[in-house]
């Protein structure tokens, strides 16, 4: 601010001047004032030439700074936001949020600000000198002025829902843009390119039709600027050269009054170019305020005592949780997973299964009831402190775009590679990553696509196993192994779960059996509980559903492509060595 008020004040010289070049100098001959005259130009050309180099270098910095700054800022509140929010906002949209809306600060500290303060702070000095020169020609051109500054007024304010209304266009595009390119190979095996190229088309056109409209109001002002300068420029012509003729004013006070009213139409010049940046600038702090106003999921229990030492007992009393109100997925639910205990959670599809292990994981709050992790209420703990004691593994694990040791390290970054090579022993990752040639720095790709299915779960089995949780998460662990495979990994799963209360979510259900605790979900409701024993002995909805997947697994393994019907030959076979008879098989 100090060398833009520098810069601006060493723009009066030349005006000022160019009175006493013209009324003294040329008219009277007062040659003695020549070089004194230029002397002053010179140095306020050269005064204005390094306070702009400055002020550019220094704006341009301060503006970066800025966009940097509040990109890390709401970065930091996205993260921070329930999980509730990122189900219902496209990924696109909250990454055009964090660089683009950020990216209007520029226009704001950068040009923006030093254009509009700075034009004031010139049209202000620059108003009271032409009162001084003739406070007539003055007030009629002041007439002009308001009526630009009206119209600047009623433009922006129209403007600026439709700046706000682009980004959401530009948003919806970039995020079903970025949902095509992650699902490319969905796309193409159901051919859907050109469909997905019709939708991509009617987007960008509705982004085309919401620029087309700012063009006209930015084109609409511009023409209206030129009005408004035509209009002073005839009016000081028509009113300044009858008062030079009549010797109310002199000729240098004349060319004096020109460049002052210069340096008042200047900025609104200014006002109208910057004006569509401006705009955009204040509708990208709209859509940042709106985030940042959002009440984050740690805000509640900011300023706790911290957690402490963590044994693991976790306790539902009478949970029920709905996603839209009046359509419970958990009903009453009660049970207690003790410190070190293993429950495992079975049902159909739907019945509320990852629900509860997401409330488990505190991603959401239950509607009604509470949640008591070592007696103490969940939802009264630290958020960070006590997800530092979790570790998952899900059925569709999410690897990042680096290498396999990177991708174990997530769970505890200063991890030497001594300790990831440890752990993906027990997980048997080991297998596959001596047959790489880079070894532990192979690149995954992006979402692990380098990697088959069975080897990113034993990834994420060796990131869980790192991160030494108390409370541990296995979304079909192992759904991605084959049979050789999943042995191995159970004896690591079965050494991870040691001393930790493990949640299960297990299809198969002969991979549960060794569970402390079995709990039948239906609706959204424990219809049964107990062991694999006592569930088979109840000889309930637990039995229906082992039994029924037992005989499909047996036909699958009999005859996993067509109904089998022996032939009468194999049939007599098959009793001949049923009965031990000679060359039974």
């Amino acid at each position: 601010m100090v060398v833009m008020t520098i810069s601006r004040l060493a723009g009066f010289v030349l005006p000022f001047s160019s009175r006493y070049f013209i009324d003294d100098i040329l008219t009277k001959g007062r040659s003695d004032l020549l070089w004194p005259i230029a002397g002053a130009v010179l140095l306020a050309t050269l005064l204005q030439a390094t306070t702009g180099f400055a002020l550019g270098r220094v704006m341009s910095i301060a503006a970066q700074k800025a966009i940097t700054d509040m990109r890390r800022t709401v970065q930091a509140k996205v993260l921070r936001l329930p999980i509730s929010y990122f189900d219902s906002t496209k990924t696109g949209i909250l990454i055009t949020r964090i660089m683009e809306d950020a990216e209007g600060i520029r226009n704001l500290i950068g040009t923006g600000l030093v254009q509009l303060v700075g034009g004031i702070i010139t049209a202000v000095i620059a108003l009271g000198a032409l009162f001084w020169l003739n406070w007539r020609l003055t007030s009629m051109t002041l007439l002009f002025l308001a009526a630009f500054g009206g119209a600047m007024s009623y433009a922006f304010k129209k403007l600026r829902p439709i700046f706000r209304e682009r980004s959401k266009i530009s948003a919806e595009v970039t995020g079903r843009l970025a949902e095509t390119l992650g699902g490319i190979r969905v796309v193409k095996v159901y051919t859907a390119e050109r469909r997905e190229q019709q939708v991509f088309t009617l987007g960008v056109h509705r982004l085309f039709r919401n620029v087309s409209q700012t063009i006209t109001g930015v084109s609409a002002i511009s023409a209206f600027t030129s009005v408004i300068v035509g209009g002073v420029s005839l009016l000081v012509m028509i009113v300044g050269g009858r008062d030079v003729l009549q010797h109310v004013m002199t000729t240098g006070q004349l060319i004096q009054y020109i460049f002052l009213i210069a340096l008042v139409t200047l900025p609104l010049v200014q006002i109208a170019s910057i004006g569509t940046q401006v705009s955009e600038a204040f509708a990208g702090l709209d859509r940042i305020r709106d985030i940042m106003s959002m009440e984050s999921e740690d805000a509640a229990t900011a300023g706790l005592p911290h957690l402490g030492e963590l044994r693991g007992d976790v306790r539902f009393e009478s949970v029920s949780f709905a996603y839209k109100p009046g359509v419970d997925v958990l009903k009453d639910v009660s049970f207690e997973a003790p410190a070190g205990s293993t429950t495992a959670l079975v049902g159909s599809s739907g019945s509320g299964k990852s629900t509860l292990i997401g409330l488990v994981m505190a991603f959401n709050q239950p509607r009604e009831g509470r949640i008591l992790i070592d007696r103490r209420e969940l939802a009264k703990l630290p958020m960070s402190e006590y997800r530092a004691h979790l570790g998952v593994v899900l059925q569709d694990n999410f690897l990042f775009d680096g290498s396999i040791a990177d991708n174990i390290r997530f769970a505890k970054p200063g991890a030497t590679l001594d300790e990831v090579k440890r752990v993906s022993r027990i997980a048997h990752c080991d297998e596959f990553i001596d047959q790489f040639s880079e070894g532990y720095d192979t690149i995954v790709g992006e979402r692990g696509v380098k990697l088959s299915g069975g080897q990113r779960q034993r990834v994420a089995i060796a990131r869980a196993i790192l991160a030494d949780p108390k409370i541990l998460i296995l979304d079909e662990a192992t759904s991605s192994l084959d049979s050789e495979s999943e042995g191995k990994i159970k004896e690591g799963l079965k050494q991870l779960r040691s001393g930790r209360t493990t949640f299960v979510i297990a299809h198969r259900l002969s991979t549960i059996r060794s569970a402390d605790q079995i709990l039948v979900l239906e609706h959204g409701e424990i219809v049964e509980r107990g062991s694999h024993a006592q569930l088979m002995a109840l000889d309930g909805r637990y039995r229906e559903l082992y039994e029924k997947q037992h005989a499909v697994e047996e036909d699958q393994f009999i005859n996993p492509g067509e109904d089998f019907t022996p032939e009468p030959e194999e049939e007599a076979v098959r009793s001949r060595a049923g009965a031990g008879a000679p060359g039974a098989l």
